[in-house]
């Protein structure tokens, strides 16, 4: 177990050392953002001044280096729109991406879990073929006309919920709802192929045959052997809602870390970026690390190798 972790971290270090490299590089690449930050009667003199006061006057491989160097003390540098601690700035929008993430985790779970064992336990029938319906239409809308469609019926007709901003419970339904859509049409169709699977086993017919009633067999036998796929998915989408609500967040205003890097980005904002980005990497990699973990208290037949 301790090598499987050492071995673990290695990699989620180098992975994350991986895609800071190629974030740092793709955005010097799109030009220092000095000259949206001027005016355009700016004299030769206050550019080069702003230029070396920045240090965009080096060459990249050593900006790169002292990128480095502060970011293993914690340090990302200075917001260039905004002149404060650009880590510090992303963490205050933190909290707000991760209130939307766990809500739609918990929505698509809520949701997947009951409606995936429902069609594999009636399998063919009406419920069956209405939650695969459901499903395959999860899976093919896009996430940016969903939020668009459920703004104009239940925030401009029906004036139900309120079509942006971070407040109440009512402010969260909505983006909710909307990003939780893919996971949890993906899931259900998981759980449901995993327990057809396992329903066809000798141990599920033994069950019966003992007399267990049929929601102790589903619940208590079948599901279990069932969650592993399920388990998988669920990890890499908590990841993946973890850096994929930037659609989300814009379209419904919602001032999480997603709509600050799409600001960052058009402002050529390079430290803001950067830290988002590199937060976005961590967490990845720790949940995948925790979903493997997962596996040999599911499954006692996975061994950490």
């Amino acid at each position: 177990m301790k090598t499987f972790l050492f071995r673990r971290t290695l990699q989620a270090v180098a992975i994350i050392f991986g895609v800071t490299l190629v974030t740092f590089f793709f955005l010097h690449l799109t030009g220092d953002p000095v000259g949206m930050l001027l005016p355009a009667d700016a004299s030769p003199e206050d550019i080069q001044r702003m230029v070396k006061l920045f240090g965009f006057d080096q060459p990249l491989y050593v900006q790169f280096i002292r990128f480095l160097a502060g970011v293993v003390r914690g340090d990302f540098g200075q917001s260039i729109r905004q002149d404060e601690p650009a880590l510090g700035l992303v963490l205050e929008r933190l909290p707000a991406t991760l209130e939307l993430t766990l809500a739609a985790m918990a929505i698509a779970v809520l949701v997947a879990f009951p409606a995936g064992i429902l069609s594999a336990s009636r399998r063919g029938g009406l419920i069956d073929q209405a939650a695969m319906l459901f499903a395959l239409i999860g899976q093919s809308v896009p996430n940016f006309w969903l939020g668009i469609m459920l703004i104009l019926v239940f925030s401009v007709t029906l004036g139900w919920l309120p079509p942006f901003g971070r407040g109440g419970p009512e402010n969260l339904i909505l983006p909710a709802f909307t990003l939780s859509m893919y996971s949890m049409a993906r899931t259900a169709r998981l759980i449901r192929s995993g327990m057809i699977e396992v329903l066809s086993q000798d141990y599920i017919r033994t069950a019966y045959a003992k007399g267990l009633t049929r929601w102790t067999v589903l619940w208590r036998h079948a599901l279990r052997n069932a969650l592993i796929p399920a388990v998988t998915v669920l990890g890499l989408d908590l990841a993946h809602l973890l850096g994929g609500a930037i659609i989300t967040e814009t379209i419904f205003a919602w001032p999480g870390v997603g709509r600050l890097t799409i600001s960052a980005i058009f402002a050529r904002d390079y430290p803001i970026v950067q830290a988002a980005v590199f937060l976005v990497a961590a967490g990845y990699t720790g949940v995948n690390l925790l979903v493997d973990i997962l596996y040999a208290y599911i499954n006692p037949k996975v061994r950490f190798q």
